[in-house]
């Protein structure tokens, strides 16, 4: 996975396979946003090619805490179908 960061838009871009190492750094990313005064963020996963349960949870749970935060997480959706990481 990769994860392009535009700080001072609050926009992440990611790609590749979303799996547990990369679902850590996008979690870390996220939160270092809010911790910056970002009452909004925005996840932009259109070249997401796979996911597998850890990214699936850790997309759950910012969207979860960024509404107790009062901190609005976006999701871009992935423009293909996607598929369980090798």
């Amino acid at each position: 996975m990769t994860a392009m960061v535009d700080a001072l838009g609050g926009v992440v871009v990611v790609t590749g396979h979303l799996t547990v190492p990369g679902a850590d750094s996008l979690r870390r990313t996220v939160l270092a946003l809010r911790r910056d005064g970002h009452a909004r963020v925005l996840l932009d996963l259109t070249d997401v090619q796979a996911v597998d349960f850890a990214g699936l949870r850790v997309l759950r749970n910012l969207q979860r805490t960024a509404g107790v935060d009062g901190v609005e997480v976006n999701l871009v959706p992935p423009a293909a179908e996607l598929i369980p990481p090798p």
